[in-house]
């Protein structure tokens, strides 16, 4: 793809319409692009439907937060680099500012009553809203899967792994994700021929775990987010889960739900959820090093790759990596919900999460909604005595 802007937009009218929708962009990657679309496609006309669903197509390959990227990548279309630089800042730091003051109210020491009850609420929730995730990404990646047989128990292979791999081994789930992508690419091409060097990029980046504590180990878990996660934000929640919580104890099981539910409930990107985690890990100064490491990745893919992004699309080894990572991805997801299950310490907490399922599985209603509902359930329990 090359830059295209014959009549070029302003730049203080991508840092307008990018925060903008930084403001009102919630619910996450599906309210993300449908905002851009209308904006870029049906109000402004700035970029065709045609230029714009190959922006979509180019951006859920890449790993990292994908509607993030697409917003950085068609401000790239109109103003190249600069253009790039202020829509994907103006997109993110709404959202940024906001999580990190709830994160100082809902981490604070000694918080209202009203407050921990709203946090274990929508915390609570979140084990549905991982679930429901899962079933929302499974039509999309079972389309991508060939009409034969052996492709499709392959597909199902890798979701099953990926949902044992999220329930027991947490920390090494980038791993899996990556080797059920390789697997597919040798399934497909029927060696190892032309996969070797690709495998050889990923997995070194994947297997080295950074033991210490420190900014260090904060850099290194924001970075796993923003450059190593593939299948959208909520693959974010396996992938920190053990290390904020397990290894590093930078939050309780309880606090993490809760950081889960804030970056759902908060416009702009999901993977905002990483910034509650630095502000558990390191104050105001921890938050904003873990949200810079974690987006740092997206602005480096569009600003250097998107030139290549066609051929990106056209490649068939890259094509059949997200065939396998990504069927890993989405049981990694599902398989989420069991650890995140174990967090709950209060009977309340498991009929608010039954309301929840009910909610998004059975009714099929919105996320943030059902958040925001849960929530006030919880701050409604504890204002009347029940344990928080």
């Amino acid at each position: 793809m090359t830059e295209s802007f014959d009549q070029p937009v302003a730049y203080s009218a991508i840092a307008r319409e990018w925060g903008r929708i930084g403001v009102i962009g919630f619910g996450g990657p599906p309210a993300h692009i449908a905002l851009l679309r209308k904006l870029c496609v049906v109000d402004r006309g700035w970029l065709s439907a045609h230029e714009f669903e190959d922006a979509v197509s180019s951006t859920n390959l890449l790993p990292g937060p994908a509607s993030t990227q697409l917003a950085i990548f068609c401000a790239w279309r109109l103003r190249g680099r600069v253009g790039a630089l202020i829509g994907g800042f103006c997109f993110i730091v709404p959202g940024l500012v906001i999580i990190l003051a709830l994160s100082a109210l809902f981490l604070a020491a000694h918080p209202p009553t009203w407050v921990k009850g709203a946090a274990a609420g929508a915390g609570a929730a979140v084990p549905a809203v991982a679930l429901n995730a899962a079933i929302s990404l499974i039509p999309a990646s079972w389309r991508r899967v060939a009409a034969t047989h052996d492709v499709k128990l392959r597909w199902l292979a890798y979701f099953a792994v990926g949902v044992v791999a999220a329930a027991t081994i947490g920390p090494y789930l980038v791993l899996v994700v990556v080797g059920c992508g390789l697997v597919e690419v040798t399934s497909q091409r029927g060696s190892v021929e032309g996969s070797g060097r690709f495998g050889m990029f990923l997995v070194p980046a994947t297997s080295t775990p950074i033991l210490a504590g420190g900014l260090a180990a904060l850099c290194w878990v924001a970075f796993k987010v923003g450059a190593l996660s593939y299948g959208g934000g909520f693959v974010i929640i396996p992938l920190m889960q053990h290390d904020v919580v397990v290894t590093y104890h930078w939050m309780t099981g309880t606090q993490f739900l809760n950081a889960v539910a804030l970056g759902q409930v908060t416009p702009g990107p999901v993977v905002q959820t990483v910034s509650v985690v630095g502000y558990a890990a390191g104050g105001l100064g921890g938050g904003l090093l873990a949200a810079c490491v974690a987006f740092a990745p997206s602005f480096v893919f569009v600003l250097i790759g998107a030139s290549h992004f066609d051929r990106l699309r056209s490649d068939a080894r890259i094509q059949a990596f997200l065939t396998g990572a990504g069927a890993a991805v989405i049981g990694a997801i599902a398989g989420s919900a069991l650890p995140l299950g174990r967090e709950l310490t209060h009977l309340w907490q498991l009929s608010i999460l039954g309301l929840a399922a009910v909610w998004l599985l059975a009714l099929r209603r919105g996320v943030v909604p059902a958040l925001l509902i849960c929530g006030a359930l919880g701050a409604l329990a504890t204002v009347a005595g029940a344990p928080s």
